[in-house]
Parts: structure tokens; sequence; C-alpha cells
């Protein structure tokens, strides 16, 4: 840190009192002329940008990806050129419904943001802890977030809303289940695995696509925190994952994640049994198997949390040559709402600040806008084509083309698989959960259904059990039993 530097203005003036405000008298009062007074108290008011409206609490790092395998057949982007290629990456780990002095072990699921600085421009893969989501088309998400946030008349958190809309919602079942798992609650955000979720497209240099999904597996081991313990948390260490994320890199124990794919054909998407780009559904790793690509490793804290961590500002619409997109609905709206909410938060030019500017040239005729710092393309044309700078709109990148289904436009009714929420479900539970993890997981909907209040609770809580039963009678039972619900109606 320098030293013994003198104290100015934000234009440079030498401020000989800092302390001490000009005023007539001794005891004052207090003159207008006192310029940096002004200057001090209205910067002060303006430290607080807007709060992100979901992943508002979060922590963040540097690192590198370094690759381990080949997967060059698959895409042509630069990032994934070559064994051993190392690229500089920023992550932005978080929760999703909290505000932003909320406690970090909530139940919830956790944000897991990455921005790849790549030569070929900056790749965002924004992702969450879970390989699913709560809905599958994004008219639904404002309603969603709605029910996880604050009632509109006590300012409280409200259980009924939330249980309300997932009853009503049960394309939700599938994360609910995991929210409401051992996996519900990460031991910090070490122990976790990331996703990017959503299907994205990879293309390489013979113009071939494959429909994709990114996984990050961590090598530190998955480790979950049970109910008892995060609420002991929250209580004596609201700030746990990001304190645990500071001191391990700060003491060089450097958190890594397997970087690995799924990979499915066009031909594959097409006859696969659900619609292959619903959100809320998975690809069967038995006939989708992961593949290696390279590994993630974080090893450095950002010197300001604001200016690197706050500012951060992620989107899905980001993305390289040789990764594309699909027909993920999910996906097609966070392309708008994501750069949409960081112009609204940061400003226009948000992608010109260090943590989210490409470290490599760009070149385009955007111009103002407010805080613009960085030239404004100077006494250039602001305009193309023009008679003056010889730029050029590259011709050798092309998206290779995909068939639609069918030409027609309307608001489509979905078919029978699509409309299936229970089969997923029911095998995490039925096959992958132990008999603990099970016990613990109806336990946890108990805890949580037992919260919903208001003249519509019996309506609300029958509607979801009548979910679990299709889940999975032993879990339909567990829960029934556990909020001493008549179970005759459901075992006849």
């Amino acid at each position: 840190m320098s030293e013994n530097k003198k104290i100015t203005t934000n234009s440079g003036c030498p401020v000989k009192h800092y302390q001490d405000s000009e005023t007539v008298d001794k005891r004052g009062p207090v003159l207008l002329q006192d310029f940096f007074l002004q200057e001090k108290l209205a910067l002060f008011n303006r430290e607080r940008i807007p709060e992100r409206v979901v992943h508002a609490k979060g922590t963040g790092a540097y690192g590198k990806l370094t690759i381990t395998h080949d997967v060059s057949k698959y895409t042509r982007a630069k990032v994934f050129s070559e064994i051993g290629k190392e690229t500089k990456l920023f992550v932005r780990f978080s929760t999703v419904g909290g505000e932003k002095g909320s406690a970090d072990t909530e139940r919830d699921p956790r944000g897991f943001a990455i921005k790849f600085y790549t030569e070929e421009g900056n790749w965002d893969l924004v992702g969450n802890n879970t390989p699913v989501f709560f809905i599958k088309d994004p008219k639904k998400f404002p309603d969603f977030i709605h029910t996880q946030k604050r009632n509109p008349k006590t300012n409280c958190k409200d259980a009924t809303a939330v249980w309300d809309y997932w009853s009503l919602n049960p394309e939700s079942l599938h994360q609910v289940l995991i929210l409401m798992s051992d996996r519900g609650i990460p031991d910090g955000y070490r122990f976790m695995n990331g996703y990017g979720s959503h299907t994205f497209s990879l293309i390489n240099k013979e113009n071939e696509l494959v429909y994709v999904k990114f996984h990050y597996k961590t090598l530190q081991g998955n480790k979950t925190l049970s109910d008892a313990k995060a609420t002991e948390l929250k209580g004596t260490d609201p700030d746990y994952s990001q304190r645990d994320l500071v001191d391990a890199i700060s003491k060089g124990d450097f958190p890594k994640y397997a970087l690995k794919i799924q990979v499915m054909s066009q031909k594959e998407a097409k006859e696969f049994k659900w619609n292959p780009f619903d959100l809320t559904k998975i690809w069967p790793h038995s006939e989708y198997p992961l593949l290696e690509v390279g590994e993630i490793e974080l090893n450095e804290i950002p010197q300001n949390y604001f200016q690197d961590v706050e500012q951060a500002a992620f989107s899905p619409s980001n993305l390289v040559d040789g990764i594309g997109f699909s027909p993920d609905k999910m996906l097609q709206g966070r392309l708008f709402a994501y750069p949409d909410a960081q112009r609204y938060r940061v400003g226009a030019n948000y992608d010109a600040l260090p943590v989210n500017r490409c470290p490599y040239s760009t070149n385009n005729y955007h111009r103002d806008g407010a805080m613009r710092f960085d030239g404004n393309g100077a006494d250039a044309p602001n305009y193309f084509p023009n008679s003056f700078d010889g730029n050029y709109e590259v011709d050798n990148v092309k998206t290779p083309t995909y068939e639609l289904e069918s030409a027609q436009v309307a608001f489509f009714d979905r078919n029978e698989n699509d409309e299936d929420h229970y089969s997923q479900p029911k095998g995490l539970f039925e096959d992958v959960f132990s008999e603990q993890e099970q016990q613990n997981t109806i336990a946890n909907i108990i805890g949580s259904m037992s919260a919903i209040s208001s003249g519509k609770k019996e309506e609300i809580i029958m509607r979801q059990i009548c979910h679990w039963f299709r889940v999975s009678p032993k879990l339909g039972l567990g829960v029934a039993k556990g909020l001493n619900i008549n179970i005759d109606q459901f075992v006849k």
C-alpha cells in the first residue's frame, strides 16, 4: 500500500480539513461553501448501486482453466484448442433468493457463474450448483422469483407463496426435491458441483453442430450442511461461505473443479424421450456420459470486493466462436434478461469495467452513455460502413443451420412427455438417495411446508402432497404423516 500521499478531492485539489467542516465560529453553523463536505456526503450517498434482484449475496475469485483433454472434434473454440492451454477466469458464487445481507447457509440454490477471458472474447458460463431449474419457460421467471422474495404486505419471507406456486407448477418438482434433500445446503462453495444447466451447442472446424451440457465437479469432494448446522451458522457466521473461500485461497489451498461435458447429436435430440432443451430435466449419464475437458483452479481473491465482485456482470449471451445457443426456452429468455439487468444495475458501459473487460482488443461503433471512460472511440467515425477506418465484418465465423420441427408460430401445447414431471424426481428419490437421505429429505420438506399459513393452507398442502405421492408413495406418505394429514384418501 502506498503511503505519505496528500489527500485530494476527486478533481485533485488538496484537502486541508478532511475531518472538520468549515463553520461560522467554533460551534457552527456549517457553511455551504465547504465544497469537500458536499463532495464527501454526495459520493457517500451514491456508494451503493442497485442490488441484484437475484444472486445478490455472493463472493468471487480469479483463477484459470487448464485444458487436459482433446475435445476439438466437437468445437473449434480456441479456449479448448490444445491440451495444456491456460485461460484466465473469474468466478462469482452466490445464493439466489436472499438479499445482499442474507446468510450464506440458507436452503437455496447456489449460483456458479464463470467468465473466461479468451483471446476470442469473453465467454460467460452462467449456471448453478444444480443441473436443473424450477421452471422451463422464461415468462414464468418474474412470478417465481416474487415467491422467493418478501410478501408485499408483511415484508417477510412467505412459505405460503413458495409452496402455493410450486404446487401449482409441478414442473418444479425435480429442483424442489434437490433443494429439500441433503444437497440443498452446500458446505461453502468449495465443496459443491456446478452446472451450466442450460443446453448449449458446440461447433467444430467442419461446421458440425452438437448439443452440450457443461458440468464442473468439485475436486474437494461434496460436503453439505444439516438443517441444524446451517441454522446455527446463520447466527454465528452469516458470511460462512465467503469467509471459507477467502481463507482457503489466502492460505494457498486453491479450490479445483473438473470441467466436463455431455454431448448429444442433433439426431439424438430429435429422438430423445423428453424435450432435451427442457431445463427441468437432465440428460441421463448412462446415455450421455461425462467427458473430461479440463481443470478449473481458483487462486486469487480480488483486492477490492466492490470493484470486481459487486460490479461483475455475466450473461449467457457472451459466447465465442465454436460455442453456440440452443432452443432452450429459459436460455433464450436469459439472453435478453441478463445484459438488460446489468445495464440497469451497473450502467450502459459495464463491459468496460476491469472485471468485465475483454483483455484483448475490442472494436465497434458503440458510443457515449453514462461513465464512458475508455476514450469513447476518440475522433474515429461512429458509424459503419465508412470510407475512413477500413474496418470489416468477419465473414469466416459461421453457425451451422439446423432444422426446426415446423415453421408454425404459436403458443404451443406441450406434448405428453413434456408434461412428465415425475419420472426423473422419482429416479432421484428412489434410486439415487440412500435411506438416510430419503428420511432427511422428508424431514426437510415437512419443516418447510409446516410454515404454510392462510385460509388456503389445507388446499396448498393437499395439492403438493399429491405431487409427492406421484413422485414416490414413500415420499408422499412420509410428508403426509409428518404434517398430520389423513392419508386414507391417498392409499385407497
